[in-house]
């Protein structure tokens, strides 16, 4: 049986940044219209949080009841190690999930965004097919597309409507931002596991680009959250604080681009995680200090 340090591992919380940046992003910029409500961001952050860990646990029960996962390098696999029935994994999963649809329940509930119930429904369905059902499409070259989908654009823009009941310019290209650096952790992870993936037949984006071309592909993405922070900077120049986040860019760039292979790219996971929190803390700050700024 699992420890309970191994479930905590197991739930992958290097990854957790991209639950919480896209609800920074979008809290400030609720607070940038002047329509900030903390209860509502608190209530958007557990259903985010609940959404990721339940991705995580329904990938780790997914590829390790597939065989994918025996050989990784990288974070705890508790079903792909053996080190906890794959029922319970999946259980733990469900739970997330069905604790993220009661959180979201009550966020639309008290906010009266009830466009959100179908986008709502619409994020549980994406994140287990991610890596589970016969055709995931994690397998297929879309997982950056589903990460920057629903932990960036979605989640992002749901955070600023649940509060504002509307959006704004510095909404969308914070949450592209975001969305970017989120597929960015993905990129790094997928291009860490192309030689174990290619072998079991998992067709991510990495292994069909090959490792140059993502290596590049991560560089983009870095460059598409900054041109975000510049976009957002021209309409509140506050915001430009996030460029300081780029200082923890540098040597994630450097080692990509580098040729960084397998245990090499393990710090990259861990610091394009902390990279996007850095951005997408110093981004909220930036947004809602603008209402005080004029």
């Amino acid at each position: 049986m699992a420890t309970l340090s191994q479930w905590v591992e197991g739930a992958r919380p290097r990854t957790l940044p991209a639950a919480l940046s896209p609800v920074l992003v979008g809290t400030g910029a609720a607070y940038a219209l002047d329509k900030g409500e903390a209860a509502f961001a608190l209530l958007a952050l557990l259903v985010s949080l609940a959404l990721q860990l339940g991705v995580n646990y329904a990938n780790d029960y997914s590829d390790g009841i597939r065989g994918t996962d025996q050989d990784r390098v990288g974070p705890v696999r508790l079903v792909g190690q053996r080190l906890a029935r794959p029922g319970d994994v999946k259980a733990v999963a469900m739970l997330c999930f069905a604790s993220a649809a009661l959180i979201g329940l009550a966020l639309v509930a008290l906010s009266g965004a009830f466009v959100m119930l179908p986008v709502g429904a619409a994020s549980i369905v994406a994140a287990w097919y991610y890596t589970g059902g016969k055709s995931p499409y994690g397998y297929s070259g879309l997982g950056e597309v589903f990460v920057f989908v629903f932990f960036g654009l979605v989640a992002t823009l749901g955070t600023t409507y649940t509060q504002a009941l509307t959006l704004s310019t510095a909404t969308i290209a914070g949450a592209v931002g975001v969305g970017a650096l989120a597929s960015a952790i993905l990129v790094a992870n997928n291009l860490r596991d192309i030689p174990t993936d290619r072998s079991h037949g998992k067709r991510t984006l990495a292994v069909r680009l090959g490792q140059a071309r993502t290596r590049q592909l991560y560089a983009v993405l870095v460059i598409v959250a900054l041109a975000c922070v510049v976009l957002v900077g021209t309409i509140h120049p506050s915001a430009l604080i996030a460029l300081l986040s780029f200082v923890l860019a540098i040597p994630l760039l450097r080692r990509v681009l580098g040729g960084a292979v397998g245990k090499d790219l393990v710090p990259v996971l861990t610091g394009t995680g902390r990279f996007e929190l850095a951005y997408g803390l110093l981004l909220a700050i930036g947004l809602a200090a603008a209402t005080h700024l004029g």
